[in-house]
């Protein structure tokens, strides 16, 4: 079968590998589709902590082909998602349920190889099936939107409350969708326009254009947001840009007693007065990964395939990797999600848009 390993900084190679061999407890899934992350591009980049070599793709949907024992209600020609999380399940963090942040914590594509492959091995608890109707394009987003529905169940949202979304890519968007079905007002914040325009369809009930050179909110801004919350501020914010300067407006503009989730993630530093926390008794929470949210992932989905669909900016075939990749990191053009069209998926014509090398979706 072929694989892309990326072998050093910015370097893919394809390789001519034999087929994974069927083993207890795991299942053979034929890759239909992967979508780039972030992480995806810092690895590419050789700029995360794993290293290199590895075969990327932690984002990733197909059928599955073969199955050995313990199948657990999966068969043959099931569509599936893949859960990429692996943990311990004997450290602190496991013992107390919070596999989530497992101390040796590892991902299928990021530590170890994942799913730009045509064939992957994966233990068969991994396997999600996918709902009637969510196209496997589709299910290949319920990693991140997992990662999303995370951050909003550690801000514990109640209906009725006003949250902050402050970043209106791929995470704050679905979190503002969760957030939405949740019956919470959602209020989302980006810099970039176009981002804000779909943050309307995602349920966002007034959005907000951050112009980095100023302070955020502007006065027209504030007088908009104290309308909503009753001169409080929102109960709730995530911030899902990982950009210090947003961290120190969510602890700025969060209501007494309100929580702030931080899910974007960066080495950079925040500064932060130390005394905000404790004057209005403010949570402040991390959110990383997800506690098996791929199934409700995907049913949020399925819910909302429109929404679902319209992440999705661009598509590449399995022999144009180093494209996507450079789009990417250039950023010439808004990037939303980027699907990976693998050959089976091209063989199969099964998505609704089609698989054009480098097209736009």
């Amino acid at each position: 079968m072929l694989i892309a390993r990326t072998v050093a900084k910015e370097t893919i190679r394809y390789e001519d590998v034999p087929e994974p061999v069927l083993a207890p407890g795991h299942a053979l899934v034929r890759v239909h589709n992967v979508t780039l992350c972030g992480t995806d591009l810092h690895i590419w980049e050789d700029d995360y902590p794993a290293g290199l070599p590895v075969i990327q793709g932690h984002e990733f949907a197909g059928i599955v082909e073969a199955i050995g024992t313990n199948g657990a209600g999966i068969r043959t020609g099931d569509r599936v998602a893949v859960s990429p999380m692996v943990y311990c399940g004997q450290c602190r963090p496991c013992r107390m349920g919070r596999f989530n942040v497992c101390e040796n914590i590892g991902c299928i594509g990021c530590y170890s190889d994942g799913a730009l492959v045509e064939l992957v091995s994966v233990p068969v608890e991994k396997l999600c099936l996918v709902p009637d109707g969510v196209d496997l394009d589709l299910a290949a987003l319920a990693e991140p939107a997992s990662i999303a529905m995370q951050a909003v169940n550690r801000g514990r949202p109640s209906a009725g409350e006003t949250a902050l979304v402050l970043g209106s890519g791929p995470i704050g968007l679905l979190a503002a969708l969760y957030l939405t079905d949740l019956g919470v007002r959602v209020v989302c914040a980006d810099t970039e326009p176009d981002r804000l325009e779909l943050a309307a369809k995602f349920g966002a009930v007034d959005t907000f254009q951050v112009d980095p050179r100023t302070e955020f909110p502007g006065a027209a801004q504030a007088a908009r947001l104290d309308a909503l919350t009753d001169l409080a501020g929102p109960e709730l914010v995530i911030e899902a840009t990982g950009v210090p300067s947003s961290l120190e407006n969510a602890v700025r503009l969060v209501a007494s007693a309100g929580r702030v989730v931080q899910v974007g993630i960066s080495a950079r530093m925040a500064s932060i007065p130390v005394n905000a926390i404790p004057f209005k008794e403010i949570d402040l929470l991390g959110s990383r990964n997800s506690l098996n949210l791929i199934p409700a992932g995907l049913e949020l989905l399925a819910r909302h395939r429109d929404q679902a669909r319209a992440l999705v900016t661009h598509r590449f075939g399995f022999d144009s990797l180093q494209q996507a990749f450079e789009l990417m990191r250039s950023r010439t053009e808004p990037v939303g999600k980027i699907v990976v069209d693998m050959p089976a998926s091209s063989a199969a014509c099964e998505t609704d848009t089609p698989a054009f090398t480098g097209a736009k979706a």
